[in-house]
């Protein structure tokens, strides 16, 4: 992986730096958001969880929008006015004193990380030849995951000193990469769209409702993230039915996250760069079958290893699919609309809402086993969109 970033264009290495630096600091912060805002304004667990994911659910759905602006606006402006955006909204959610403007500090924060990664996705097919895409996408993803795994780490001992600082310290991050992407970022990486007088937002979006494969393929998206996209999230609430022991649960939801980081760092780049354009396929369906294997493993554990066995059977399946979705897109964008399409995939996130909010519904209507054959549904739909998409991509 080293020898891959020392080949790539300065530019490239920044833009995988910038993506890595924003997941930092949101993942600073975002284990401690129902902790604080249950302590500094008192809502309910439930009313946090409904602000929390409402927030996500929102940054999303607009995130087709931000995708059309990085297709509209030049690379470096839309990088350095997100990042300082990213920063002040979290300045907002520490001066806020209630939910609402709260919540729209978290949407902002969200959104402008969500476009700062598309436009980071843009850049990649823009600086890059296709056959070092994926090898690219690859190294921002293990990124990312390690962002993710040293963020709430570095947030406790943020936490410890003072509740405010996590949040002050992802502004400042935000803030000052702001300023250092203003200075050293890239400046000639344009929009890929030529002609400005391009279709406005409506009529794009209607272009890309007319295009079937994208439909499919955002929507076997969406089914698959409903499955990877909140996995410790659904897998809590049925160990929580299964175990009835606080305790245990905490501890072996503890072992399945890190066997799934570790599983992603250690394997991600490895995997990643063999998923070719010949085989997006066959590469989709092996990794729709180790999500499958990964939940019938976790249907049928009984210890700790045999848990921790099925979540890096499952996490392959993560690390194939993530990868995939994205050269598929990479595929099929029109180059002047490469952002929005890589918007449309960002789509995917609605459905990693949707898989806490299915499971706790089905853990009160049916065996706490059910569930999880439930979500091998959510699977196999997802294969047939994934199926339909590719076969109308030839």
């Amino acid at each position: 992986m080293l020898a891959a970033l020392k080949g790539y264009p300065s530019a490239v290495r920044l833009l995988l730096f910038t993506t890595f630096t924003l997941t930092m600091a949101r993942a600073i912060t975002l284990p401690y958001l129902v902790v604080y805002l249950a302590t500094h304004m008192g809502l309910s667990v439930g009313r946090v969880g409904l602000l929390v994911g409402g927030a996500m659910f929102v940054a999303s759905a607009l995130s087709l929008y931000g995708g059309h602006l990085v297709d509209r606006l030049r690379n470096h402006t839309l990088i350095v006015a997100c990042s300082a955006v990213f920063g002040l909204s979290f300045l907002g959610i520490v001066a806020s004193t209630w939910a609402l403007p709260f919540f729209c500090c978290l949407v902002v924060a969200y959104l402008a990380q969500t476009v700062v990664d598309i436009a980071a996705k843009a850049g990649f097919c823009a600086l890059l030849p296709e056959a070092r895409r994926a090898e690219a996408f690859a190294i921002k993803y293990t990124f990312n995951n390690i962002a993710w795994a040293a963020g709430p780490m570095l947030g406790v001992l943020l936490i410890e000193l003072d509740d405010h600082l996590p949040f002050l310290f992802s502004a400042a991050i935000g803030l000052g990469l702001a300023v250092f992407y203003q200075r050293c970022g890239e400046r000639g990486l344009a929009s890929p769209a030529q002609d400005k007088s391009t279709a406005g937002f409506a009529q794009v979006g209607l272009s890309l409702l007319r295009d079937t494969r994208l439909v499919c393929f955002t929507l076997g998206g969406m089914l698959s993230a409903v499955v990877f996209g909140q996995f410790t999230a659904y897998l809590s609430q049925y160990l929580v039915v299964t175990l009835q022991d606080p305790v245990q649960v905490a501890r072996l939801a503890g072992y399945l996250v890190t066997s799934n980081a570790l599983t992603v760092i250690a394997l991600q780049y490895v995997i990643g760069r063999r998923i070719s354009r010949q085989y997006l396929l066959p590469w989709l369906m092996t990794g729709m079958a180790l999500f499958i294997a990964g939940l019938l493993g976790f249907s049928m554990a009984s210890s700790v290893p045999a848990w921790c066995l099925a979540m890096v059977v499952f996490t392959l399946g993560e690390i194939i699919v993530i990868p995939a979705e994205f050269m598929f897109i990479d595929l099929i964008a029109p180059q002047p609309l490469r952002g929005v399409y890589y918007g449309a995939q960002n789509l995917s996130n609605l459905g990693a809402g949707l898989g806490p909010a299915l499971v706790g519904a089905a853990l009160g209507s049916m065996a706490p086993a059910g569930v999880l054959y439930l979500l091998i549904g959510s699977v196999i739909l997802a294969a047939v969109f994934y199926r339909l998409g590719t076969r109308r991509s030839h």
